[in-house]
């Protein structure tokens, strides 16, 4: 890999993609607070459409050697991409559309992050070992990341009934109900987690081959990710862990997992 692979301009699909994504998040954003149930079902025809386009643009790096394993950068780029497909997946049979107005324009500043930002310097060192590592790891996050949108949805439906606010948005507007909600963000983790952890594994392997120390923060942040799903699975599945202790711990979990993201990100960018 070159610095002139590691810098493709962004292509004609990503700017359609990014354009949609933001017509969608709009549209839901809307659609929710006005209760317009219509209104989102159309904003997710507009991201679904984005969807595709943003799947052109990964097909068209691709074809020219630049591949969502290639580095950080395009790793982001994938993980927008599973995430909101995730998201157009699970909203066929089930209503969250907060989750949508959550996801979709988070979708949409990661991808612009992912291809807008300074390419670095190449990774000279990316084996085969690393490609595998960052596809695994990308995956498991994207999983975590649609589990937490979930668990956030979640504590903000128990605060409104726990405070009798019937007025608030969420229930003017059709929401999957608290164990719906609880029970779909286990299964994420539960599909994300033993990929988390072979990526886990094979990053230590490929730390050691590299001889690099594991006091890295990001290194640091990856274990603190890794305890808190473990912890998760470990209280749901031998303490019964439900409702919103789980859904804070998902989310604890989540923002690990994106300070990982984070500090790899603007390493690859500065070239540090």
């Amino acid at each position: 890999m070159n610095d002139r692979v590691l810098s493709v301009s962004p292509s004609p699909a990503f700017w359609v993609a990014l354009t949609l994504y933001l017509v969608a998040t709009i549209g839901l954003l809307t659609g929710f607070l006005r209760a317009r149930p219509e209104l989102s079902r159309q904003a997710r025809l507009v991201a679904v459409a984005a969807f595709a386009f943003h799947g052109v643009d990964i097909g068209w790096r691709g074809v020219l050697s630049v591949h969502p394993a290639a580095s950080v950068r395009e790793a982001l780029g994938f993980l927008a991409w599973i995430i909101a497909g995730g998201y157009l997946a699970t909203s066929i049979k089930r209503r969250i559309d907060l989750a949508g107005a959550v996801l979709v324009p988070m979708v949409g500043v990661v991808l612009g992050a992912a291809r807008l930002s300074p390419t670095g310097a190449p990774q000279d060192d990316l084996t085969l070992l690393g490609r595998i590592h960052i596809s695994l790891a990308t995956v498991g996050v994207a999983l975590f990341g649609l589990a937490a949108a979930l668990a956030f949805i979640y504590l903000l439906e128990e605060r409104n009934l726990k405070r009798k606010r019937f007025d608030a948005a969420s229930w003017k507007a059709p929401v999957e109900s608290l164990a719906g909600l609880d029970a779909m963000a286990q299964r994420l983790v539960m599909a994300g987690f033993p990929l988390f952890t072979a990526a886990m594994v094979l990053g230590m392997i490929w730390t050691s081959q590299r001889e690099l120390g594991m006091a890295r923060p990001e290194y640091v942040a990856a274990t603190i990710t890794w305890l808190c799903y473990a912890g998760l699975l470990g209280g749901r599945l031998g303490l019964g862990w439900r409702g919103r202790r789980a859904a804070w711990v998902t989310v604890a979990g989540f923002v690990a997992a994106l300070m990982v993201l984070t500090i790899y990100f603007v390493r690859r960018a500065v070239g540090a």
